[in-house]
């Protein structure tokens, strides 16, 4: 399977992949940076989520 045919979320990470290890980033600095996107973007989905909810009210 090429990375063209891939799903969104596979080509994404092969592209933050690549960006990582190009700029050698340490894997605990990568870890710790990609738990903060994690949490950032929970939020988000979340809070989009409770708009949504209320928009239909």
């Amino acid at each position: 399977m090429s990375v063209e045919n891939a799903p969104p979320e596979l080509q994404l990470a092969v592209d933050l992949i690549y960006l990582l290890e190009c700029n050698e980033i340490a894997p605990e600095t990568a870890l710790a940076a990609l738990e903060i996107v994690h949490r950032d973007y929970q939020e988000k989905l979340k809070n989009s989520k409770s708009t949504l909810s209320i928009s239909y009210l």
